[in-house]
């Protein structure tokens, strides 16, 4: 069975014009036709973004009759956080709660997909992230998400992503990810240097690589590549990645 990810930071639709566009958001993921979409900093109920449910309007308008929200950051008005649209039913949907000390919230949305098999290897685990800001910071978010019950209690065969936001710049967390915790970074490209992930950001001149996406269970990783459509330079600070994968 093969699936198509896609991992964007929408900036909450807000694109480098300083405008609120959700339908060029939209007309993204349409036309890139994901199964599964990651999305961070989606707002709901929020002023700057007509108070609506972001995640909802974008699922609707995309094409997708199953999403989820998972809150992050409570605002005065509203909140905001990460979303999982899908063409395949979610199951079920909790947010891990990745905040360290004082700093600003962060979380760990995971949901369960079913992939309309009987067996329990009939699910896809998905988990959409954003990291915080600084390197000991993302350290000790990622070593709470591996003890999480819903990483450490993962089959080590079961089919899974993790995906999001990193903020990663140099790549970092890699080890902890690909040694660790046995995945595949099926962003990175082979270079005579060692692997090195696709750049997404800042959208209009990318020189960081700080979406990615970690896979484990799957028997292939296809086509990997960015967005590609000139609307992407200004729809968001970052690009969406877009990863073919067998499970």
């Amino acid at each position: 069975m093969r699936l198509r990810l896609l991992t964007y930071n929408i900036h909450r639709a807000i694109g480098l014009d300083r405008r609120f566009r959700p339908e060029r958001v939209a007309a993204i993921l349409a036309d890139h036709g994901a199964d599964v979409v990651l999305l961070q900093e989606v707002d709901e109920g929020v002023p700057r973004s007509r108070e609506l449910n972001l995640a909802r309007e974008l699922a609707e308008a995309a094409g997708y009759p199953y999403f989820a929200l998972g809150h992050n950051v409570s605002l005065r008005r509203g909140y905001y956080g990460n979303a999982t649209l899908s063409r395949l039913p979610i199951v079920r949907e909790r947010n891990i709660d990745l905040t360290i000390g004082r700093r600003k919230r962060r979380g760990c949305q995971h949901t369960t997909l079913d992939l309309g098999a009987s067996r329990a290897e009939g699910r896809f685990e998905v988990f959409n992230l954003h990291l915080g800001l600084s390197a000991r910071e993302r350290r000790r978010q990622v070593a709470r998400l591996a003890e999480s019950p819903e990483v450490a209690g993962l089959a080590p065969g079961m089919p899974c992503v993790i995906g999001g936001d990193f903020n990663d710049w140099r790549s970092l967390l890699r080890p902890a990810f690909v040694g660790d915790l046995g995945f595949l970074c099926a962003t990175d490209r082979p270079t005579r240097g060692g692997p090195s992930s696709l750049r997404t950001f800042p959208s209009f001149s990318p020189q960081g690589s700080l979406d990615k996406l970690y896979v484990r269970g799957v028997r292939a990783v296809h086509a990997v590549y960015r967005c590609r459509h000139r609307s992407a330079r200004v729809a968001s600070d970052h690009l969406p990645i877009i990863c073919d994968i067998e499970i």
